[in-house]
């Protein structure tokens, strides 16, 4: 079955190895009979703070307005980041607080501490690079950036299964290693 897959490049420089994990996926997904379409964060223009929290709602650049389309178009949506001090790029983080809005993401039920979720019936993937070796960074610090896209942001509104494939360490890597895993990336993107 083909889907209609948006892929979300998080990283702030505009070349860097997730990039190229992007571009493998894209490739892949294509291949697939997959529509796909992209968003890079570093080509967006945007103020990624929440000045008031949600207690006023900032009105929406038009970049903005256009990723709130892009996400309800998607059946899928593939995040490609690195964990930096263990969490997500603050460039991402600022997008998901001034995207993934009350009333678009989630809404809160009237008097309960309870939800709705909004993004329902979307599925994800995150492609993670690290230079922390993913063992360490699942048993010794317990993936707080990992949780933190999963649980708290992606399923919080609705989407999921969530699929996570990590990449490192990343320093140092060989171009072999390198490689290896755009090339799984790509086989990711086929069979999304």
């Amino acid at each position: 079955m083909h889907k209609r897959i948006l892929v979300i490049l998080g990283h702030p420089a505009k070349n860097s190895f997730c990039n190229a994990l992007a571009d493998s996926y894209i490739t892949g997904a294509k291949v697939g009979g997959n529509e796909v379409k992209l968003i890079s964060l570093a080509n967006l223009s945007f103020d990624p703070v929440l000045h008031e929290g949600y207690a006023t709602i900032q009105e929406l650049e038009p970049d903005l307005v256009a990723a709130q389309a892009a996400i309800t178009w998607a059946q899928h949506i593939v995040f490609v980041y690195p964990i930096w001090w263990g969490a997500i790029p603050a460039l991402l983080k600022g997008f998901i607080d001034r995207v993934f809005l009350p009333g678009f993401a989630f809404k809160f039920k009237e008097g309960s501490a309870f939800w709705d979720s909004l993004l329902s019936g979307r599925s994800a993937h995150l492609l993670v690079t690290m230079d922390t070796p993913p063992w360490y960074f699942r048993w010794v610090f317990r993936m707080p950036g990992h949780n933190q896209m999963k649980r708290t942001i992606l399923e919080f509104c609705g989407i999921k299964p969530v699929r996570i494939s990590s990449f490192g360490s990343i320093k140092g890597s060989s171009l072999q290693k390198r490689e290896k895993w755009l090339a799984e990336v790509n086989k990711q993107g086929r069979n999304a």
